[in-house]
């Protein structure tokens, strides 16, 4: 693993979308797409060959794609599939037996901030300025914590949110602090936002004309069931 050229030593990652191999991994256009570099640093440090990974939120399939290519087993879940290869499921109730996965890998919606899908029953449909979206994702928590095998982890993507009407809200860290209720932490990375839609002059201008910050980053949390 010392040899790895890929392998990510700090806890500041930044990748590109199509950070690492020669095949696509995923859709870089779907909202809030994971980095592919994220997920093979994590399942190269935390499993090994063979092992099963769960993505219970799998987006556009980038965990699978990834999983394939290093010769893990995968299931990818969420409540729009995107492809064939993912099954429609709700996070919240995860088709599984109890200590049966070896990691879960989620990159969860921070909020109603971007569209996330068309399901009504959504989580990204709940603003994150509500007590409801904490709780709708402890719900998802729970679910990982049965299904992961004792001493796996679980890492956990999220973002914090800003807006002009709500100001700032600390997502990362009210969702970590309901991780910790559940999990044991190892470790914290952060994840810069390459590629926001806000990195552009006309944003910078404006968050420095009417005094805020662009979010430049996202939470990566690691937990272990203990």
């Amino acid at each position: 693993m010392a040899e790895d050229i890929f392998l990510e030593p700090t806890t500041l990652w930044d990748f590109p979308k199509q950070s690492y191999g020669q095949n696509p991994k995923g859709d870089y256009k779907f909202n809030g797409v994971t980095p592919a570099g994220v997920i093979y640093n994590l399942i190269k440090r935390y499993t090994k060959e063979g092992d099963l990974i769960v993505d219970p939120m799998c987006g556009s399939g980038t965990t699978i794609d990834v999983c394939k290519e290093e010769n893990r087993r995968v299931i990818g879940y969420d409540i729009f599939p995107t492809r064939q290869d993912i099954i429609q499921n709700d996070s919240r109730k995860i088709p599984l037996e109890d200590n049966s996965i070896d990691m879960v890998f989620i990159d969860s919606p921070y909020g109603d901030n971007i569209k996330y899908s068309e399901n009504p029953n959504c989580i990204g449909k709940i603003s994150c300025e509500k007590d409801e979206f904490y709780k709708e994702l402890e719900k998802v928590a729970i679910e990982i914590k049965r299904i992961l095998k004792k001493d796996k982890v679980v890492c956990w993507v999220i973002g914090d949110h800003w807006r002009k009407n709500s100001g700032f809200v600390p997502v990362g860290i009210k969702v970590y602090q309901m991780l910790e209720k559940h999990f044991k932490p190892v470790d914290v990375i952060c994840l810069t936002r390459r590629n926001q839609t806000s990195n552009t002059l006309l944003w910078k201008q404006r968050a420095i004309k009417y005094n805020f910050y662009l979010r430049g980053h996202k939470y990566l949390f690691i937990m272990k069931k203990a």
